[in-house]
């Protein structure tokens, strides 16, 4: 299939919500917005309101700019109408192998022959996803950064079976996005830059468990000395705790190595709720201007 003009973008969440609005905003797509319950449907659109609303007090955006890239975004909750007449659908769903088979299974009923499946995982086997479909060629890896809007970096990831084709549209599509891409050559766990980050988030929160240093001087430390942008301990807020205990399970499961094991502090307070910035809690409070260390 050629480039039809439009992109689904199934999952309304912190990711999805994100690639929807660039897929609009910068691609000019009409953009169909999926997720399970209307409800999340519509807090994801009051997302990409709030954001489109920025990039025009910023002047980076017309409001004339920012009501039409709205408008090309059409949420759904029904998967059939979501992915109907999509040259590319792009899976943001949750981090569960389960739940992402179900969908590649259903996906495999419901699209063209042609139409690329590409997946925002940061963790799960790209070959096992296209397992579950009746075209693996047609399926990729193409996982963005957080916030969409603003991270410039697209790792497309190979999958076993994945065709020349497949690599060569979506490195058409992430240009027209205005991303940079890399090419993730074997579908390895965590692709290439969670492979090289998660177990740093994790060392970060060892410190923090140990007592070898308070968040704040981790993340000065970090910035000044390693010149991240961002501290590990405010990263993994914008990340989301939960998302980083998902990832560095999946790849003790897979390396059988104890290095990447999760620091029993990130499992406490995954399960205590504190998942970073989403829910207000995390290593910092969020919600107001400064933030301050969780206690």
């Amino acid at each position: 299939m050629v480039d039809s003009g439009k992109v689904a973008v199934l999952g309304a969440g912190l990711m999805g919500h994100g690639i929807a609005q660039v897929a609009s905003q910068v691609g000019g797509y009409e953009v169909s917005l999926l997720d399970v319950e209307r409800s999340f449907v519509d807090r994801g659109m009051k997302m990409i309101e709030d954001s489109i609303g920025k990039f025009v007090e910023k002047g980076k955006l017309s409001k004339e700019q920012g009501a039409e890239a709205l408008k090309r975004i059409h949420p759904t909750v029904d998967l059939a109408e979501a992915v109907r007449g999509s040259h590319l659908v792009i899976e943001a769903a949750t981090e569960d192998p389960k739940l992402k088979l179900e969908l590649y299974r259903k996906l495999s009923e419901l699209v063209e022959g042609e139409t690329v499946l590409a997946s925002n995982t940061s963790s799960i086997s790209i070959t096992l996803l296209g397992s579950a479909t009746k075209r693996p060629d047609n399926v990729c890896g193409m996982h963005f950064f957080n916030p969409p809007q603003i991270m410039p970096l697209i790792e497309i990831i190979r999958g076993k079976k994945t065709s020349d084709a497949t690599i060569k549209r979506v490195s058409e599509t992430s240009a027209k996005l205005g991303k940079e891409t890399v090419l993730c050559k074997v579908d390895s766990p965590g692709f290439i830059v969670n492979r090289i980050l998660v177990p740093a988030l994790n060392e970060a929160i060892s410190l923090v468990q140990e007592g070898v240093a308070d968040p704040e001087d981790i993340d000065k430390a970090v910035k000044l000395g390693l010149n991240w942008p961002m501290g590990p301990l405010q990263l993994l807020d914008y990340v989301g705790l939960d998302t980083t205990l998902n990832i560095a399970e999946v790849f003790m499961r897979e390396f059988e190595d104890s290095k990447y094991r999760p620091s029993p502090l990130l499992k406490t307070m995954v399960r205590a709720g504190m998942l970073g910035r989403k829910t207000g809690k995390g290593f910092y409070e969020w919600g107001s201007p400064s933030a301050t260390k969780q206690k």
